[in-house]
């Protein structure tokens, strides 16, 4: 009888180790199941809603490694370039918006944001040393209280070669120690700059537009090189990805961006139809118009004008280029690169769009996008200095184009 009753006790206590055993293997399997659910769910959350940009601290401390490295001499040994204060990452087919200003002129960058939903990179010259240390405070303070520049700018700063750029104390910054959003540091740089004409710096050091342009847009695929001080139309960077992405048939060909200026920025247009309205009453007109009409008619703003709406961003029509045109593009591949010896005013765009046809691009002028310089540019007064440096860069030009004939040796074209 005892016998039986342990063997009906081991029985049940193997019955239910069995069972026990089971249970765990379905747990396991459950867990596995949810597992493999829970990634796919990720991934496709992941797909519409990209990864944190990085953290504060991140950003600061890729800030103070930046300027640790003492910068490097560019070509000329006159200034000294400090790559990545900020940087973005990238998808190796994204169309990056590159800029360059002077301190003072950091203010557009929040309308910039505002308009432009991909990566930005912006070269920043500092003409004194008094700049380069404010440059690097607001550099500091804007990756602290802004995330959209933690999660799209990336950040160069170029200064005079005898200049250092300092790490920021967090004691020194003053004011700005005491900000606590994204708009009061743009707020509080409005109050102590004074932003004007980029060239314009009041110094004996000249602007070094072409190097600022080359920093900004390096590393990119696709790039649509601007003045700061321009605004592009809403919708422009998904428009170009979206074509960019259906095709790959640009390779080769310059996406020219019309650019018009307006006579008051308060409100700028946000699609063609408004432009249109403007420019039909002459509060719009086409970019250099009261300068350089000949820089931006090939453009051809009539038949732009006039084209049918369509709901699509497209090249609409192809214009052989013709000194001295000198559009806003956007193009990937073997783009040249602007000549860094034209410095200043005159003729530092026009030089690389010269190479740009001369290299075998084509120039095709997108149908709905376009670009707003805020305020009518009107004739330029310069003092003798500056006067005395674009009589140099129209030299250099006529230079230039003889040099292109023998690096481009077999191109059938001419500037």
């Amino acid at each position: 009888m005892q016998m039986s009753y342990a063997i009906r006790c081991a029985f049940y206590q193997l019955l239910l180790a069995a069972l026990m055993l089971v249970a765990m293997l379905q747990l396991l399997y459950l867990s596995l199941l949810s597992g493999l659910h829970g990634q796919e769910e990720q991934d496709q959350y992941f797909e519409f809603f990209p990864p944190s940009p990085r953290s504060v601290d991140q950003v600061k401390a890729q800030l103070r490694t930046a300027l640790a490295s003492g910068g490097v001499l560019d070509a000329s040994g006159d200034y000294r370039v400090y790559r990545g204060l900020l940087k973005t990452t990238m998808d190796p087919n994204d169309v990056i918006l590159a800029t360059h200003a002077s301190v003072d002129n950091l203010l557009h960058l929040s309308g910039l944001l505002e308009r432009w939903e991909g990566p930005l990179s912006v070269s920043v010259f500092a003409a004194t040393k008094e700049e380069a240390q404010l440059a690097t405070v607001l550099a500091y303070a804007l990756s602290s209280h802004c995330p959209d520049m933690r999660a799209r700018v990336a950040m160069h700063l170029v200064c005079p070669s005898r200049y250092e750029a300092a790490v920021p104390d967090p004691r020194e910054p003053g004011e700005f120690a005491l900000l606590r959003s994204c708009q009061e540091v743009f707020d509080k740089l409005a109050r102590v700059a004074q932003p004007g004409i980029n060239y314009a710096l009041g110094t004996n050091v000249s602007y070094p537009n072409n190097l600022l342009r080359n920093l900004a847009r390096e590393g990119a695929n696709y790039a649509l090189v601007i003045d700061v001080d321009m605004v592009p139309s809403e919708g422009l960077w998904r428009g170009l990805r979206e074509m960019l992405d259906q095709s790959n048939q640009w390779g080769g060909t310059a996406l020219v961006v019309p650019a018009f200026e307006i006579r008051r920025a308060r409100r700028m247009p946000m699609n063609k139809n408004e432009l249109v309205q403007l420019y039909q009453v002459g509060e719009v007109r086409p970019f250099y118009y009261g300068l350089c009409t000949p820089c931006q008619a090939p453009t051809n703003y009539s038949r732009w004008v006039n084209l049918p709406e369509e709901s699509l961003l497209r090249p609409s029509y192809v214009v052989p280029w013709q000194d001295p045109w000198e559009p806003f593009y956007v193009a990937g591949g073997k783009v040249p690169t602007f000549d860094e010896r034209f410095r200043q005013y005159g003729f530092n765009r026009i030089s690389q769009a010269c190479e740009l046809h001369m290299a075998g691009f084509d120039f095709e002028v997108l149908n709905e996008g376009f670009l707003v310089h805020k305020g009518f540019k009107e004739a330029l007064k310069f003092h003798p200095q500056k006067e005395a440096e674009n009589q140099h860069n129209k030299i250099l030009y006529r230079q230039f184009k003889q040099e292109l004939k023998t690096k481009y040796p077999n191109s059938p074209r001419r500037c």
